[in-house]
């Protein structure tokens, strides 16, 4: 089976060239497709210098626009699994293989990697976050999970055609899980390790960004 990986990238210029060369220790260069969310620093140079696709927004679209994206990419590129990771080296690659087997088995569609299921290199404050997040990810949507928030991955070729992306921001993450549920998809999730950094760290959403995520998941819900 054929598998592609989806690397949303917004100004990521310190990362992007470390991350590129881990994955493709796992996965061949034409196989990997970086989405860049209309960076201003040289994220897509770097990228293309290693060998990868590189789709370009004009504008910054946000995760979920980059998301969006990349799963039609994926499917563009005829990937049996997409694998979509983060660019800021929160993700091991060397884990893709694991993250893929339930959907290899045929015992999944989409596969989440959960950094709680070990429980360990998490820091506190962002465990915090996160229950918070699973918590009304499963309060509006109806599964639970024990890291709705992971961007670490995957989902079968089916699941990309059935899973539809409206949001441009981080409640994209939310919003996949809603979109496992209203297509009956076989999900399972599987342990990955929690890996932080000064820089990773360095990013995330703030208190009154996180309010309005929750906002736009509220409306989500009653969306038709």
């Amino acid at each position: 089976m054929k598998t592609v990986v989806i690397i949303p990238a917004y100004n990521e210029e310190k990362t992007i060239g470390t991350v590129l060369a881990n994955v493709k220790n796992h996965i061949p260069a034409e196989n990997i497709i970086v989405i860049d969310d209309g960076s201003k620093d040289r994220t897509p140079q770097i990228a293309d210098s290693h060998g990868v696709h590189v789709y370009t927004h004009k504008l910054n679209r946000g995760l979920g626009g980059a998301l969006g994206t990349g799963l039609e990419a994926g499917k563009l590129h005829d990937g049996d699994i997409i694998v979509t990771m983060d660019a800021d080296e929160q993700h091991d690659p060397a884990e893709i293989k694991n993250l893929i087997a339930p959907i290899e088995q045929e015992n999944a569609d989409v596969v989440i990697g959960s950094r709680l299921l070990k429980g360990e290199g998490m820091p506190l404050t962002r465990k915090g976050f996160n229950w918070v997040g699973n918590v009304i990810t499963w309060t509006l949507f109806g599964i639970w999970t024990t890291d709705s928030q992971s961007g670490f991955r995957a989902f079968s070729y089916k699941a990309c055609e059935q899973i539809k992306i409206r949001t441009n921001k981080m409640e994209v993450s939310s919003e996949i899980i809603k979109e496992i549920k209203r297509n009956r998809l076989r999900f399972e999730e599987v342990p990955i390790k929690a890996i932080y950094t000064q820089y990773s760290m360095s990013k995330g959403q703030n208190f009154f960004e996180g309010i309005k995520t929750v906002t736009k998941l509220v409306i989500l819900r009653f969306r038709k």
